[in-house]
């Protein structure tokens, strides 16, 4: 059988290319690589693409950065990548001195120009298949103050949340932050509107605290989201496939710290999980039945990892956020989630290659 070409797309110029890098190396260790021909394709921090043939150790490390000898040929030149279609199909690309064809993309991307809708668009230019949701999904979901936004028009019940842009803030941050105090009680959450992987979010207890968030969040962001903190479990539902979306048993997450950060979710690793969550029947089945209503309210593909809070005090269940493209190393919430469903790691992958062919054929 011939082997299907796959390009594993990992780096990219966002707050997140380090945990892109993890993501990528899970992926290339366990990829079936009977069944696929594997294509690893990185994107410096400054943008530039390039076709590594390195280790996967030294794709995990950031080692193929900058050190030409350590890609393809002896001339750094020669391993850069050229997006340009070279036949009628559109899925012949120029990789360096040659040309391949490329029949799905997997973008292990994270954050802004990876999970945003960007390279999703690049992609649909390019008229290539590729793992993940589309342009419109993975816009609506990077971006937290549109997707609250959008919850609420559904009445779909979340944390009460207010959205500053950074230049009015700077013009003003006193006025600013006095009507944040006016709408919403300490302590709150700020966050860059467009980020994920707790990248630049805070946890402010006081108005000296909010300060200080806001300049952090702001480095990140033109957009901040501010929400109410809410005394509750922190529980995650993973979500699979294109029309008929299916639903992964929840997690609960248990955070080390005060809030499950960066810190925590890729370095410590003291942040306790159980899965399944430990909740009733009926509510693990409305969590993954919310799971999938979020999922198809912003027409999600191929993956999405979906973000509640339950209220300790009332079991009510709120919306946090989606992610279209989760952490996806062997030990990240997504698929661990499906390995306690009866999905294994590789059988994941699979799928959702398998999915981004099915959606790319449908659409054409």
């Amino acid at each position: 059988m011939k082997k299907i070409n796959v390009m594993v797309l990992f780096g990219g110029k966002s707050g997140e290319h380090e945990v892109s890098l993890m993501s990528a190396a899970s992926i290339l260790r366990a990829i079936n690589k009977e069944k696929y021909n594997i294509i690893p394709v990185g994107i410096t921090k400054d943008g530039t693409w390039k076709k590594c043939n390195t280790t996967i150790n030294e794709i995990e490390s950031g080692e193929w950065e900058g050190i030409t000898n350590k890609l393809l040929g002896d001339d750094g030149i020669d391993s850069q990548v050229s997006l340009i279609p070279k036949d009628s199909s559109g899925r012949s690309i120029v990789l360096g001195d040659s040309i391949e064809n490329v029949d799905v993309v997997f973008p292990a991307l994270h954050g802004p120009y990876g999970e945003d809708g960007t390279i999703q668009g690049l992609l649909e230019i390019m008229n290539i298949p590729y793992v993940g949701a589309g342009v419109l999904a993975s816009a609506l979901a990077m971006d937290k103050a549109i997707a609250k936004t959008i919850f609420k028009a559904e009445n779909i019940p979340q944390a009460d949340f207010e959205v500053i842009y950074r230049k009015k803030y700077k013009q003003n941050p006193i006025g600013e932050i006095e009507a944040i105090e006016a709408r919403i009680n300490y302590p709150v959450f700020v966050k860059p509107a467009n980020l994920g992987s707790s990248v630049g979010i805070s946890k402010a207890k006081n108005r000296e605290q909010l300060i200080a968030a806001m300049e952090i969040a702001a480095q990140y962001d033109r957009k901040i989201v501010i929400e109410e903190s809410i005394n509750a479990r922190e529980i995650e539902c993973s979500v699979l496939g294109n029309d008929d979306p299916i639903a992964s048993l929840p997690a609960e997450i248990i955070p080390s710290h005060e809030f499950y950060d960066y810190q925590d979710k890729y370095f410590d690793g003291t942040t306790q999980f159980i899965i399944p969550a430990d909740l009733p029947e009926e509510m693990i089945a409305e969590v993954r039945k919310l799971a999938v209503r979020v999922y198809k309210l912003i027409d999600c593909n191929g993956l999405a990892r979906v973000d509640f809070f339950v209220e300790k005090d009332t079991n009510k269940i709120l919306i946090n956020e989606i992610n279209t493209m989760p952490g996806f190393t062997k030990i990240s919430m997504y698929p661990k989630m499906w390995e306690a469903t009866g999905i294994s790691y590789e059988e994941l992958i699979n799928r959702l290659i398998d999915l981004a062919i099915e959606r790319f054929n449908e659409r054409n």
